[in-house]
């Protein structure tokens, strides 16, 4: 299966930012998008938006720390769309707070939303691929995930290295199989999780959506978004001393 026949497709964290651009982008395609995410106010907004140029648009409330409601979600979505050819697992939070200074809870429900929720989203998504034999897994990290960041950032850091960490095993497990994974790292968009972020790398939410929807349907194993500067960063961010390294937070 190419790309260009990934028609049926499944966004989380679809209600703002890079989810809610990646639905618009597809639906002006011509193809059926599940929307999914905890806003449901904002869901059905943008289902009447891309209604006209979509071919199908589902849409679900959810809230991927309830574990238990994603894979029933996803079964409703894919059932409503007639399968699924691509998930896009992007829902994810950016609270955080230097860890030890009494605010563990943004730190716990970062690491619960972006792996343990991202974990379950991956869960429900391979077993309708394994049942259909095909399919196109995305794991939205973050290029905070490439090397352990400091003070606020450290926990969401941690979660999305899981989350790299997760789609590198799925890879080796689906290796030549008709079920592929990919794993895009973002840099610095502009989206609600960066808003206050002061650097010369952000990229407006436009031009960061165009590139990951580029990434998504080259399906690369692998893809830092925007391309450039961030494919050399991240190959740099390996082997930078600390001292250099957290200037990039």
């Amino acid at each position: 299966m190419t790309a260009t026949t990934r028609q049926k497709i499944l966004i989380t964290g679809a209600s703002s930012g890079l989810g809610a651009g990646m639905a618009r982008r597809f639906a002006a395609q011509g193809r059926s998008v599940a929307l999914a995410a905890r806003r449901l106010e904002n869901l059905r907004t943008l289902a009447d938006e891309i209604r006209p140029s979509a071919a199908q648009v589902a849409l679900a409330q959810l809230d991927v720390t309830d574990v238990g409601a994603v894979p029933v979600v996803f079964g409703q979505l894919a059932d409503e769309l007639g399968g699924l050819d691509r998930v896009i697992v992007n829902a994810g939070l950016g609270k955080g707070a230097p860890i030890g200074t009494g605010k563990a809870a943004a730190n716990i429900e970062t690491v619960q939303t972006n792996l343990v929720g991202a974990l379950a989203q991956a869960e429900a998504a391979l077993e309708i691929f394994r049942a259909q034999n095909a399919g196109h897994l995305v794991l939205v990290s973050s290029i905070s995930g490439v090397r352990g960041m400091p003070r606020a950032q450290a926990a969401y850091s941690a979660s999305k290295a899981g989350l790299t960490a997760l789609g590198q095993g799925l890879q080796a497990e689906f290796a030549n199989s008709p079920i592929t994974v990919s794993i895009v790292a973002p840099g610095y968009i502009e989206t609600d999780i960066n808003r206050g972020v002061k650097t010369s790398l952000m990229v407006d939410t436009d031009k960061g959506v165009d590139a990951m929807v580029k990434a998504i349907e080259a399906e690369k194993s692998w893809a830092p978004v925007p391309a450039w500067p961030w494919t050399p960063i991240a190959a740099a961010l390996k082997y930078l001393p600390a001292s250099v390294s957290r200037r990039f937070v």
